[in-house]
């Protein structure tokens, strides 16, 4: 029995194995299914490739020591001293545990959600943070406590997010945070957080939009809220203070839209349509043009002056408004240092400037509240993609309804050229459909009865009829949506290093900017110059352009990537790919079209239709690849098999069963070693062969005799050839195969696909070891597989990418990245895609810290003016919306 330095906090299941489960399933398929359990509450799934690694039924408690390991994906960070108890687990270990597992992050979350084992997060403002380091330990520290099933902490958003059970002591909790020496507010309780959301229009700057969160949450009755500025979401709780929010908004010049489903659905307007700062822009350029012309043309000072004045007034009438609400809720926003920047230029007698300044100002607002909505509208229009109402048949009568009427099980009809409306499997028709929306697909894919279908794909010439399983808030476009917003939402680690600079950087210009203002002056320098500079300092002390350069490269990218069928969860992980240095790639399914087909029978001491037959019957148990292509080829010959009893799966190497009153094994020559046999000279050498030319060996034996070999194979993918190539040229300096099969057959496959290195006849946690010593190697390493049987891999990396994972719920929530279609090709498109991003986020930073150093450089010197300024910061910020604008077309 194992022995603890601490205890469990599971949800709805006692963990027997010693360990300290702090965190959820690693997938949403958390419920066993298996009788012989660890008791850890997690599905152990298997390998999909070597016979009986798909069946982890008996499995270990699987700590990811040498000898044994879950592969729940986690990271145990401990080690072991041996004894001989059972742990119940079905694994005699020689150890004592002391586990403390690595710290779960949101993937662990979104699985909790996934399986409903929570529901909505406790949300806690911590106070007094001053390091993402801190912060991470804060974090570690809550995933400890009794309850906690898993934790997430935002550093630069103050914000803590525990999911837990009913056992979570809240006061408990924050007095443990409190004596790490923070302080903590608990915003909402779970169902209130974010009761409501609606979209805001107009957002140009990230430092606005967070002192624009900032006001919000002061509002009285007011308990949570939460702005995005990559997607320009607010979410906000109470939902009875929607009208509140929406006048506070509404004040400092932006537009606030209830996600209500009418407002969705309606086709989005003209950006210029829809808001008043590009009339009135245009209307002070115009005052300011005149203004110039009666001062050069017409030499009449007082009518420019009032011009100039008409100029300030219509350009500036939503600046000045914005930065009065910002200075009454104790927040110095950029548009309140403007104000202050064009007031100060009229005293000293520069109207002109101030006029420039306000019209440059609100002109470069208005072309970047465009672009960040345009940017934003791409992703938006995913959702326009799906028909508003469909073709249903409900109890024999045909009729037209919206799709939010459209309930499960439903009959739709699509005809021919029509988008499909809603998820669903077809139920009668062929048609090649188009699902490049969905997957990146650019050939039609054939259609027929019990395939799946997408809303948002396009029918060919056939009709379908589609019996609806998805509704339409969440099929898999909805999903698809939904995710890439919450990943545009989400700083990327070179976001969140800007972010810091940016903290230091604005208090430290605008503390210069008052020193120039008051300092020189009082030893006897003209006071109007260096107020001027003063202003020029206030006017390029907003680090607008420089916070600006990170996320509007990672809202392009990942738009582009979801609608080219890559799913990308954040940018975090768009940046960790374009670091990585090697791939290591599952085999069946992966590398190989995974429609394993049973080649030849070798009878050894019975015939071909005896051997097919017990294979096939004990084969029928099974869920396996293999033992799937057995019982296909019994079926092609019509055999009516004989019933099996006390069916038992062998962990790794296949599975045992009673056939007729004899008992029989079937599986991998390791099974062969296990039961005692030794198979004769004539007998390995057909093994050999057989796998040398890439075929998987079953054996069919009983205690004293092997009675014959099954041999099967799988082909490789057409494309990964060509994949492998492309990934080198990428940058990729090593492609590494991890396969349950033996060595000489994944060997073959290697060699055919090019990959550099083969790590054969891994159990299912044995690849997550393979997967550590990768990443000791090479530092980054990212694993693809099929998103299912790979996810104990996928999480170990540090990037998991499930390929073919359309329409699948649980690689969808758990990949970091997730290839829509069954398209290999596109791992260096996204190679390609992660550097260019990082490339082009780090042209930006330099970008517009060079300008600004520029302007700040010419202040101290007296050479610059107040126009210079503005362009430091709004052109700057221009600049950057523009080259990161560029990754939407990265093809």
């Amino acid at each position: 029995m194992h022995q603890h330095e601490h205890h469990h906090h599971h949800h709805s299941a006692s963990c027997n194995c010693g360990c300290q489960h702090a965190h959820a399933p690693a997938a949403a398929e958390s419920q066993h299914t298996h009788t012989e359990t660890c008791g850890c509450g997690h599905h152990h799934q298997g390998d999909g490739e070597s016979e009986g690694d798909g069946l982890a039924d008996a499995g270990a408690c699987n700590c990811n020591s040498v000898e044994t390991s879950c592969g729940c994906g986690h990271h145990h960070g401990h080690d072991h001293q041996h004894h001989h108890d059972d742990c119940s687990c079905g694994h005699h270990h020689h150890h004592e545990y002391g586990h403390t597992h690595a710290e779960p992050g949101s993937r662990e979350a979104a699985a909790a959600l996934a399986a409903h084992v929570v529901e909505e997060p406790l949300v806690f403002r911590i106070e007094g943070l001053d390091c993402p380091d801190c912060a991470a330990k804060l974090a570690q520290v809550v995933r400890r406590q009794m309850g906690v099933i898993a934790a997430d902490i935002s550093y630069a958003a103050g914000e803590l997010k525990v999911y837990a059970d009913s056992a979570l002591d809240t006061q408990r909790l924050q007095q443990i945070i409190s004596q790490l020496g923070y302080g903590s507010q608990l915003l909402a309780d779970p169902p209130a957080v974010a009761s409501a959301k609606m979209r805001i229009e107009g957002l140009d700057c990230p430092d606005c939009a967070a002192k624009l969160e900032l006001q919000l949450r002061r509002l009285p009755g007011v308990t949570y809220v939460s702005l995005s500025f990559s997607n320009g979401l607010l979410a906000f709780a109470p939902a009875t203070a929607e009208a509140r929010i929406l006048t506070a908004v509404e004040r400092v010049g932006y537009r606030g839209l209830p996600l209500t489903a009418k407002v969705e659905n309606k086709q989005p307007s003209s950006f210029w349509l829809k808001n008043r700062r590009p009339l009135l822009t245009l209307v002070s350029g115009a005052f300011l043009v005149a203004g110039w012309g009666a001062e050069l043309a017409w030499h009449n000072p007082l009518l420019s002056r009032v011009l100039f004045v008409l100029g300030m007034l219509t350009g500036g009438f939503y600046v000045a408004r914005s930065g009065f609400y910002a200075l009454m809720n104790r927040s110095l926003d950029m548009n309140f240092l403007m104000t202050v920047a064009a007031i100060g230029a009229v005293a000293i007698g520069e109207w002109h400037e101030g006029a420039m300044v306000v019209f440059l100002f609100s002109l470069g607002n208005t072309l970047q509240a465009f672009t960040m909505d345009k940017t934003r509208q791409s992703i938006r229009s995913l959702m326009e993609l799906a028909p508003k109402e469909a073709l249903v048949r409900r109890d024999g009568v045909e009729m037209i309804l919206p799709v939010e009427e459209i309930a499960l099980d439903d009959i739709i009809i699509v005809r021919p050229g029509e988008r499909i409306a809603m998820d669903g499997i077809v139920r009668q028709g062929s048609s090649a459909v188009n699902q490049a929306p969905i997957t990146g697909e650019s050939i039609p894919v054939d259609k027929v009865e019990g395939d799946r279908v997408f809303a948002g794909s396009i029918n060919g010439n056939g009709s379908l009829e589609v019996i609806v399983d998805r509704l339409v808030a969440d099929n898999t476009l909805s999903r698809i949506m939904h995710l890439v917003e919450e990943a545009q939402s989400q700083r990327a680690p070179s976001q969140q290093l800007v972010d810091r600079f940016a903290a230091y950087y604005t208090p430290v210009v605008i503390f210069l900017a008052v020193a120039m203002a008051a300092i020189p002056p009082l030893l006897g320098y003209d006071f109007a110059s260096w107020f001027k500079r003063a202003l020029i300092l206030l006017v390029v002390s907003c680090p607008c352009a420089l916070v600006i350069s990170t996320p509007v490269s990672i809202v392009a990218a990942i738009g582009n990537a979801s609608r080219h069928g890559v799913l990308i969860k954040g940018g975090a992980y768009l940046e960790a790919m374009g670091k990585v240095r090697t791939i290591a790639f599952d085999k069946t399914g992966t590398l190989t079209l995974g429609q394993v087909r049973l080649s030849q029978l070798l009878p050894i001491d019975c015939d071909e239709e005896a051997l097919l037959m017990v294979a096939a019957a004990l084969e029928a148990r099974s869920e396996h690849p293999l033992a799937q292509a057995i019982v296909r080829a019994a079926q092609e010959r019509n055999m009516e098999l004989p019933p099996v009893v006390d069916f038992q799966a062998l962990t790794g190497s296949g599975a045992t069963g009673w056939v007729k009153g004899h008992q029989f094994w079937i599986g991998n020559q390791r099974l062969v070693e296990q039961v005692g046999l030794q198979p004769t000279a004539a007998v390995l050498e057909a093994v050999e062969r057989l796998q040398t030319t890439g075929h998987t060996v079953v054996f069919l034996l009983d205690a004293k005799h092997i009675y014959g070999l099954l041999a099967l194979a799988d082909e490789v993918r057409p494309e990964a050839i060509s994949a492998a190539a492309a990934l080198r040229q990428a940058g990729v300096q090593s492609l590494v195969m991890l396969t349950g099969d033996n060595s000489r057959t994944a060997a073959a496959i290697a060699q055919q696909v090019g990959v550099d290195e083969v790590l054969a006849e891994l159990l299912p946690v044995d690849k997550v070891e393979a997967v550590n010593n990768l990443a000791a190697r090479y530092s980054q390493v990212a694993m693809v597989g099929d998103g299912v049987n790979d996810a104990p891999a996928l999480a170990a990396a540090t990037v998991g990418i499930a390929l073919g994972v359309a329409g699948t719920d649980t690689a969808i929530e758990t990949a970091d990245i997730a290839l829509m279609a069954d398209d290999l090709t596109k791992l260096p498109w996204l190679m390609r895609l992660s550097r260019k991003t990082v490339g082009i986020i780090g042209q930006n930073i330099v970008l517009s810290l060079a300008i600004k150093g520029v302007v700040l450089i010419l202040t101290f010197m007296g050479r610059s003016e107040l126009w210079m300024g503005v362009l430091a910061d709004t052109g700057a910020a221009l600049l950057v919306i523009a080259n990161g604008m560029r990754l939407m077309r990265n093809r």
